[in-house]
């Protein structure tokens, strides 16, 4: 059984409120488990059955269940989430390397919230009558947890979000249902950007995107093609200024000289370098 998952509306900073809870927001991606007649089924909330990617999370000691989560997995050398990790998980389809990563890398699956047990549909229950029902369920299962909360103080846990190096934080209405498919100001993500200077390459030939790069010593890097955030007076801006320096083109790109610098925000850097989900924030002097 599939239902599509609450989305989350966007809060420019943290904040304290009497009437929200705190959640940290893991770095994996988003999963719901649907367990009827003793069988698990794994979704994602595009609704892509994934079931066969985490055979560590088959195991659940509760039947006619539906869980909303995050799957995620832990770095071996730094031991933090690692949403890397998590992706190289959900890709393999074959069984022999399936099983191979189950063992090497496993999944965590984070639970923060319950909508259906035992034969009731609960998600017009408010969130902390769902919160005490999935606080008293037994897993059965070592990888399967229930995510932790404060009441009130959600600037002080993204202060600890920002010093642990985690993705950032969510805020929830205590009171609020849950409504599916759809963004609600009840359920806010509070995002921990870093921000990054770059200088602007060139540009994506086939659809929109700025290359970028980043100082390294006497040269710029690549690192990453920027998408978003960008506005079309911008865009105009750019390729008005840059026409006069372009350097060269191929079948996909075309460069520039690198002479327009800009801001962008970003979750954090791939381990191969390269700038993760950036986000255009300005152009730079």
């Amino acid at each position: 059984m599939f239902i599509s998952p609450f989305l989350l509306e966007t809060s420019k900073s943290a904040f304290d409120s009497p009437d929200h809870i705190f959640e940290p927001k893991i770095d994996g991606h988003r999963l719901l488990l649907s367990r009827p007649n003793g069988q698990t089924h794994l979704y994602t909330r595009q609704n892509n059955e994934c079931t066969q990617q985490y055979p560590e999370l088959y195991d659940i000691a509760q039947d006619d269940i539906l869980l909303d989560s995050e799957v995620a997995c832990v770095d071996r050398d730094s031991s933090l989430i690692d949403f890397e990790s998590v992706m190289e998980r959900f890709s393999p389809r074959k069984a022999d390397k399936v099983l191979g990563l189950s063992a090497a890398q496993p999944a965590n699956y984070i639970v923060f919230d319950i909508l259906r047990y035992k034969g009731e549909d609960l998600r017009g229950w408010p969130l902390m009558k769902r919160k005490e029902l999935l606080a008293g369920i037994d897993f059965g299962n070592p990888r399967i947890s229930v995510v932790p909360y404060i009441e009130r103080e959600g600037e002080r846990l993204y202060q600890e979000i920002v010093s642990r190096q985690m993705e950032g934080n969510v805020a929830k209405r205590k009171e609020s249902i849950y409504v599916s498919d759809q963004k609600s100001l009840s359920w806010l993500k509070i995002i921990n950007w870093t921000y990054v200077d770059v200088v602007l390459t060139g540009w994506r030939k086939d659809e929109f995107g700025w290359l970028v790069g980043v100082q390294a010593g006497e040269r710029i890097r690549p690192a990453g093609v920027v998408e978003l955030g960008v506005t079309a007076p911008q865009r105009k801006a750019f390729y008005a200024a840059i026409q006069p320096y372009v350097t060269g083109e191929d079948k996909h790109y075309v460069y520039v000289q690198p002479l327009i610098k800009a801001k962008v925000k970003i979750r954090n850097w791939t381990k191969k370098g390269l700038l993760r989900s950036p986000v255009f924030v300005k152009f730079a002097t």
